[in-house]
C-alpha cells in the first residue's frame, strides 16, 4: 500500500490542537450546543460518548480526513482479505477468520483457512463437551472433572478474561468443569492452582503455539511430576493432557496423543489467539453456545468496521481519539475503568492488546518514530478505583485520559446497586470535567464551619479545589453477556490496530519480548551451575551472586 511512512501529525491537526489552548472542556460545551450529538455514536444499543474529550467535532473531522491521508480504508481492506501485513514477519494477520460466521472460502498462499478453522472449531466443541458431559476419562479410569490450563501472554490472558467475565454463579453452573489459570513460573501459581485438586481428575491443557515457551513448559513439566507421583508415570498420563500449538512434534515427543493436539496457526497472534481453539477453556467453562454467542459478536463489529464509513465507524472513531490524546495531546497514560465486576481483568487483558501492539519506536520501514507512540494503560473496576488512585485524577499533576465502559442492564440485579453503579461512573466523568472551583470550594468549607479562620479556611478551600478539564470517554454497552463481551474485545482489537496504523506502525509483531527471554537463558544457566554469569554487566552479576549465596549457603 502507498502509504506515507511518517507518522506526524498533519498541519491541520497542529491547528486544532493549539485552537484549544486556555480553552476547557466547560467552555466549549458552551460554544456548542450539539457536541454531545457530535461527539457520540450509536451501535447496536451501544453508545460511545466522547464529548468529554479536549477536542472539537471540526478537530473529529480533520482526524477523519488524516485517516484517509494514511489510507486507513485500504489497510481495513488488507486486514480481512489475507495480506501480509505483518510487514516484519511476512504473515498475514487473520483473527478475524476465526470468528467469520459464513462459510465463504478466504485464501491465503492459495489454501482456504476457513475449512481448517471449521475443523478445529468441531474439535474443540467436542472435546468440550465430552468434558462437561463427565465422558473424557483420566488415567484411574475416573472422570476428569477440573481443567487447569497452562499459558503465558495471550494465551493465558483472553480465556481468563472471558471465563472470569461470563462464569455464571455456582448454582447455575450445570455440568461446567472448574477451570483454574496458570501462567507465572513462580512455583506458588501452579502450587496454588493445585491445591485440593485430585491428580485422578485433573486435565491440563498446555498452550503454546512453539511449544518451547519456557515459563509454559516449565509449568507442563512440574504438572506431568505432580501426576505421576500420584498416579505412577507411563503413557495413561496422555489422557491427562490437551496442546494447543503450531508444533505437533514438540507436543507428541511431551507425551500427548495425536487427536488431543488443537492447532494454532502462524496467521494468529498470541494476543489474538482467544478465537483459536486456545478459547478451549472458554468452551470447557461456559459451554460451547457461550464461546459460539462471544464470536458472533465479534464478527459483528468487525462486519461494521469493514462496512462502515469512517465517519460513522465506531472503532475507527474510538481510535482516532486515541491517536488525538497519543500524539496530538502528549498524554502519557490511559485508565480504563469498568464499572462491572466482571471485567476487572479486561485492564490487564487490554495492556497486553495496546501496549505489544502499539509499544513500538520504528515504522514499519524501520526509520524512528518522531513522537509518542501507545500511552501506558492501566486500571481496575471504578468503583474500587473511586476510593484509591480517582483521587490523582481529580487532584493530581498529570493528565491522563481515562475510559469508563459501563454494563447498563445487571445479569443479577440487586435492588438499586446498578442505578448507584452506573451513577457513579457518570459522576465521576463529569466531576472529571467539571470539578470545583476554589469559590465552590470556599462556599462548602464556610458551610461546614463557620468559625474556622480565614487562614485556615482559605488552606481548607484550596486543597478542595479540582481543576477539572479531565478528558474522559463513556462506553455504555445494553449488558454483559457472550455476545457483547465478544463485541467489547473486537471492539479494542480494531481501534488498536487503527491507531496502530496512523501511528506508521506494525502493530502484529513483538520483537520487544523475545530480548530479555534471550538474555534469561545464561543467567538460569549460571544460577544453576553456582557460577557467574558470562558476559554479564557488574549489576547481573553481582545480584546473581547473591543469590548463588542464597540457593547455596556455606
Amino acid at each position: 500500500m502507498d502509504t506515507p511512512q511518517s507518522a506526524s501529525p498533519t498541519l491541520a491537526l497542529e491547528e486544532h490542537r493549539a485552537a484549544l489552548a486556555g480553552r476547557t472542556l466547560i467552555e466549549l460545551f458552551a460554544a456548542d450546543a450539539d457536541r454531545f450529538s457530535r461527539l457520540s455514536l450509536s451501535w447496536d444499543h451501544w453508545l460511545a460518548d466522547w464529548s468529554k474529550q479536549r477536542l472539537t467535532s471540526q478537530a473529529m473531522d480533520a482526524l477523519v480526513a488524516y485517516a484517509h491521508e494514511r489510507n486507513l480504508p485500504a489497510w481495513i481492506s488488507a486486514l480481512f482479505s489475507g495480506e501480509k501485513i505483518n510487514l516484519s514477519e511476512g504473515r498475514p494477520v487473520l483473527h478475524t477468520a476465526l470468528r467469520q460466521q459464513e462459510d465463504t472460502p478466504l485464501l491465503v498462499d492459495g489454501s482456504d483457512v476457513i475449512a481448517p478453522i471449521r475443523a478445529a472449531q468441531a474439535r474443540v466443541r467436542t472435546l468440550a463437551a465430552q468434558i462437561r458431559g463427565g465422558l473424557r476419562l483420566g488415567a484411574t479410569g475416573r472422570p476428569l472433572r477440573h481443567v487447569v490450563a497452562l499459558g503465558i501472554g495471550g494465551s493465558d490472558l483472553g480465556p481468563k478474561l472471558v471465563c472470569d467475565a461470563l462464569s455464571p454463579p455456582r448454582s447455575d453452573r450445570g455440568d461446567g468443569a472448574d477451570v483454574a489459570f496458570v501462567s507465572n513460573v513462580d512455583p506458588e501459581h501452579l502450587t496454588r492452582a493445585l491445591a485440593g485438586l485430585d491428580p485422578a481428575t485433573t486435565l491440563f491443557i498446555i498452550t503454546s503455539k512453539t511449544f518451547t515457551t519456557s515459563e509454559t513448559l516449565a509449568n507442563a513439566h512440574a504438572a506431568r511430576a505432580w501426576l505421576a507421583r500420584a498416579l505412577g508415570a507411563g503413557g495413561a498420563l496422555a489422557a491427562h493432557f490437551v496442546a494447543i500449538t503450531g508444533n505437533d512434534e514438540a507436543a507428541r515427543a511431551f507425551g500427548i496423543a495425536g487427536a488431543d493436539i488443537l492447532p494454532i496457526w502462524d496467521w494468529v497472534g498470541g494476543r489474538y489467539s482467544l478465537w483459536s481453539p486456545v478459547g478451549l477453556p472458554v468452551a470447557i467453562r461456559c459451554g460451547w453456545d457461550a464461546y459460539a454467542e462471544l464470536l458472533a459478536g465479534a464478527a459483528s463489529v468487525d462486519a461494521h468496521f469493514r462496512e462502515a464509513p469512517l465517519e460513522a465507524n465506531l472503532p475507527v472513531l474510538l481510535g482516532l481519539v486515541d491517536f488525538w490524546n497519543a500524539r496530538l495531546m502528549g498524554y502519557p497514560q490511559r485508565i480504563v475503568a469498568p464499572y462491572a465486576e466482571a471485567l476487572k481483568l479486561l485492564p490487564s487483558y487490554l495492556q497486553q492488546l495496546t501496549l505489544e501492539s502499539n509499544g513500538k519506536s520504528v515504522l514499519r520501514d524501520g526509520s524512528p518514530v518522531d513522537g509518542p507512540t501507545a500511552p501506558a494503560l492501566w486500571g481496575s473496576p471504578g468503583t474500587d478505583g473511586q476510593h484509591a488512585y480517582f483521587q490523582w485524577l481529580h487532584q493530581g499533576t498529570s493528565t491522563a485520559a481515562v475510559e469508563f465502559i459501563v454494563p447498563v442492564r445487571a445479569a443479577h440485579p440487586l435492588g438499586e446497586q446498578q442505578s448507584m453503579l452506573i451513577a457513579n461512573a457518570l459522576a465521576q466523568a463529569q466531576a472529571l470535567m467539571r470539578g470545583k472551583s476554589l469559590d465552590e470550594a470556599r462556599a462548602e468549607v464556610a458551610r461546614a464551619a463557620k468559625e474556622v479562620p480565614r487562614a485556615a479556611a482559605e488552606a481548607l478551600a484550596a486543597s478542595r479545589v479540582c481543576p477539572g478539564n479531565r478528558p474522559s470517554t463513556m462506553l455504555l454497552l445494553p449488558e454483559l453477556n457472550s455476545r457483547r463481551l465478544g463485541q467489547l474485545i473486537a471492539l479494542f482489537e480494531h481501534r488498536t490496530f487503527v491507531e496502530g496504523v496512523l501511528l506508521g506502525i506494525n502493530s502484529f509483531d513483538q520483537w520487544g519480548v523475545e530480548l530479555g527471554k534471550a538474555l534469561a537463558g545464561p543467567i538460569l544457566a549460571a544460577l544453576k551451575s553456582g557460577v557467574e554469569p558470562a558476559d554479564a554487566d557488574a549489576s547481573t552479576r553481582g545480584l546473581a551472586a547473591h543469590v548463588n549465596a542464597l540457593i547455596r549457603p556455606r
